[in-house]
């Protein structure tokens, strides 16, 4: 009985990859990401997207706080966050998340505050998108470890 759950929910799993794929919300960094995960590091990917996610939340907040400022802009600064978070989304293989970045940064390049207001709005949203699916993930990753019978710790 065991077996079979985890089977259901290595299925289930890879359907959800499959979807995420597909949307363009993840590219094939996300695979060589996984490739790094062995019985030494059961976590590696969680534990690697959950620093990405902390640290995506802070670039987020500040972000919005530059585009907030209604006196002075720092165009420069918020590229330089840009770029951070580009990055970071590059390394985990957030495809969709970067390229909201790359048209966020194009607009604050041109001191475009309205296209920036915009694509703060649009990448908070893709950026939830991800961090709900990629959670959805790594619960059924736990779920399935644990219908097989390997117990590993929890991650937030």
């Amino acid at each position: 009985m065991l077996g079979l759950g985890a089977d259901r929910l290595r299925a289930d799993m890879s359907r959800l990859l499959a979807l995420l794929f597909h949307q363009g919300v993840l590219d094939e960094q996300f695979l060589q990401l996984q490739q790094l995960q062995d019985e030494s590091s059961p976590n590696f990917v969680s534990e690697v997207v959950n620093i990405y996610f902390h640290e995506s939340e802070k670039l987020l907040r500040n972000l919005r706080n530059l585009l907030m400022d209604k006196e002075f802009w720092d165009y420069k600064k918020m590229g330089i966050h840009l770029n951070q978070f580009m990055g970071s989304s590059s390394s985990i293989g957030a495809k969709r998340v970067r390229s909201v970045c790359v048209a966020f940064r194009a607009a604050s390049e041109q001191n475009n505050r309205p296209g920036c207001l915009r694509a703060l709005e649009l990448l908070e949203h893709e950026y939830c998108y991800l961090k709900n699916k990629l959670h959805e993930l790594f619960q059924l990753e736990q779920q399935r470890a644990m219908a097989a019978g390997v117990r590993y710790p929890m991650q937030n």
